[in-house]
């Protein structure tokens, strides 16, 4: 059985990001993820998108960032059970948890934290006619290596952050690139669609609004889409189409654990995103509250807080003073790693 003090379920960014966390606490974490890589979708589904909202980094791609967020927390060495489904917890005497995983893992931990992003998930696809005939064969519903669409003339449809953001990127790889939305008002970020515009402006993107993709061509790869737009349809050619209507996620057996769901999301208070079963944290996009954001950074700053809890919880009757990092530092500044900072936390009492 593998015993750890914290088990965290997910081994995305907010994740990773908790092991950090936890071991400047002298807390040892272990992960579980069903993927058998770290890093959840930044790995999995997108490595080659850009990332612009992560602080310091005015831009990262989500590999890159995955890549920086296991450098961070290796010198706290956290342990890794990849490739395996948690699939069952259940509560010890001493007010603890056993997590089992689909394969009969083990996992034995006084806290745990659910970190599971999106849990498992599925692309919302189109009701458009025979488009299982064409996945992956022009037809993507993600984006791991923008190379593939080198010189390439390719239609996105979507209205997200993730329509603009590879519209935008791809603008310098494709030969040509179609934005195609249903509405003209976007979702994604103000800035992501002024730099969609200032692109059409200059002829790098071609953005159809309102409109829809009703229809797909080509006999065994796509090449050709329809587009209506006003009760007009025109027929585009194309050799990719890449429609970005966002995930279904799934909470898979996680939902199954007596903890309070709505919509499909685990509920948790402000205070340090604790759910209704004492000991279980859940943080990142799996959570919900009121004013959530699902950003990578706000999983950031709820897994720091987090953290802190799970000392208090773990170290009953301590006050502790939490120090700057840039007190002891981290890592030196040649490169040469240093011993993780003996004075970051001072347990007092």
């Amino acid at each position: 059985m593998i015993k750890t003090d914290i088990l965290i379920i997910g081994a995305g960014p907010t994740g990773l990001f908790t092991v950090f966390e936890a071991g400047l606490l002298k807390l040892k974490c272990h992960l579980i993820d069903a993927l058998p890589q770290p890093g959840g979708q930044c790995s999995e589904l997108y490595p080659k998108k850009p990332i612009y909202d992560i602080p310091g980094f005015p831009e990262i791609l989500a590999g890159d960032l995955t890549s920086n967020l296991l450098e961070q927390g290796k010198q706290f060495q956290p342990g890794f059970t990849l490739g395996e489904r948690a699939e069952t917890i259940e509560k010890q005497d001493d007010g603890s948890f056993i997590v089992t995983t689909n394969k009969g893992t083990k996992h034995h931990a006084p806290i745990v934290a659910i970190a599971g992003g999106l849990g498992s998930f599925e692309p919302r696809k189109p009701k458009l006619e025979n488009i299982e005939k064409y996945e992956d064969k022009g037809v993507n519903y993600f984006i791991k290596d923008p190379e593939i669409y080198r010189d390439k003339k390719v239609i996105i449809a979507g209205g997200g952050d993730s329509a603009l953001d590879w519209s935008i990127f791809l603008a310098d790889v494709a030969s040509s690139v179609t934005l195609v939305h249903r509405r003209n008002e976007f979702r994604g970020a103000l800035d992501s669609v002024e730099k969609v515009q200032e692109l059409k402006l200059l002829n790098k993107i071609n953005l159809i609004t309102p409109a829809e993709v009703t229809a797909l061509h080509g006999k065994e790869f796509i090449d050709g889409i329809t587009v209506t737009k006003d009760g007009i349809d025109t027929v585009l050619d194309t050799d990719y189409f890449i429609p970005l209507f966002g995930l279904s996620p799934k909470l898979g057996p996680i939902g199954n654990w007596g903890l309070e769901i709505e919509k499909n999301a685990i509920k948790v208070n402000t205070l340090d995103y604790q759910t209704n079963i004492p000991g279980i944290f859940a943080i990142g996009d799996v959570n919900t509250y009121e004013g959530k954001l699902k950003l990578i950074l706000c999983g950031f700053h709820e897994a720091t807080l987090m953290c802190q809890s799970a000392y208090k919880i773990l170290n009953p009757g301590k006050k502790f003073v939490l120090k700057y990092t840039t007190v002891s530092g981290i890592n030196g500044f040649d490169g040469t790693r240093k011993e993780a900072p003996k004075a970051v936390v001072k347990a007092i009492g």
